[in-house]
């Protein structure tokens, strides 16, 4: 029973809880109509701190094709945090009109402490370079439903694996399926974090290699997963410069995959992947992110109670 929880953690779901939930977004994407009024009298509330188009319209989308209604604020500067309110007086606040919460925070941990402030569920939409659950059950749905399995797959990442928190949800939800084999495509400046390699692919004996060169790995990729080199997490912008087109892949890239190999994104897109592609049957970024509405229509459902 998912009713009154919150998701701060893809780890926060059990395998069969995920199941649940993967479940239930087909059957949505089934039949729509059916399901266009199970949050009729619900708010939504999308309490947003930092800049979103993909996760904060899909919130939205999800929210009112369930029949909800949604309020919230888009920067941090259209909201009282602008005059210093806490997290945990804002959430305080906005429970006594909405009746779940999506949160986006640059500083890890914010929507852990919405959550443990709050009477209504919390789901963390990104926080800092730490997590983005929602986006990796995204990625979970697509996975599943385009190569039919979450098992027995090697999976490449590629660009800021550092910085990237869809990158480390992604890692520790796949690390709890069978046959998993990671190889990890960054620069130096990079690379994934300790606390990853350690407490997650390390400590649960999870198949890896780091590489820097993606031609050299590509060809045996089931799924690459693409990733921008993120301006907004950089100090310094010759770092940025230097790094940012270290990785565009394209058709001559694309010559050496397997012919059933998926692109993945979690948007948005620079430049790391070439416009060319986009045509490619395995580029699969844009189904990703209209995957995303329906796997967060379905959490939405379950937390709310309102799932039949």
């Amino acid at each position: 029973m998912l009713k009154g929880r919150n998701l701060i953690d893809p780890m926060d779901l059990s395998l069969l809880e995920l199941e649940e939930i993967f479940d239930y977004a087909d059957e949505i994407i089934k039949n729509p109509k059916n399901y266009a009024h199970i949050c009729d009298g619900k708010i939504l509330a999308t309490l947003f701190y930092e800049p979103s188009t993909r996760t904060r319209l899909s919130f939205e989308a999800a929210m009112l094709r369930l029949g909800g209604e949604v309020l919230g604020f888009s920067e941090a500067k259209s909201s009282s945090a602008s005059k210093g309110e806490s997290v945990a007086d804002t959430i305080r606040t906005v429970e006594c009109y909405a009746d779940i919460a999506a949160i986006r925070h640059p500083k890890e941990g914010a929507a852990k402490v919405a959550a443990m402030n709050s009477q209504m569920p919390v789901i963390n939409a990104g926080d800092g370079g730490h997590q983005h659950p929602t986006q990796t059950l995204t990625d979970l749905l697509t996975i599943r439903n385009i190569k039919g399995t979450l098992s027995n797959l090697t999976i490449g990442i590629c660009g800021d694996l550092k910085f990237g928190r869809t990158v480390h949800s992604l890692i520790k939800a796949m690390s709890r399926y069978e046959n998993i084999k990671f190889v990890l495509i960054a620069p130096n400046e990079l690379k994934i974090p300790k606390y990853i390699k350690e407490e997650v692919l390390e400590k649960n004996n999870i198949e890896f290699e780091e590489v820097e060169k993606l031609e050299e790995v590509i060809g045996e990729l089931d799924i690459l997963y693409m990733t921008r080199v993120q301006k907004e997490r950089f100090f310094n912008e010759e770092d940025y410069i230097r790094l940012k087109d270290i990785y565009i892949l394209n058709k001559e890239k694309m010559l050496k995959a397997k012919k059933d190999m998926i692109i993945l994104h979690p948007l948005p897109r620079v430049n790391e992947i070439a416009v060319e592609l986009d045509l490619d049957p395995r580029a699969c970024y844009f189904r990703q992110a209209k995957y995303g509405m329906y796997v967060r229509m379905a959490l939405i459902a379950k937390l709310l109670g309102d799932d039949k």
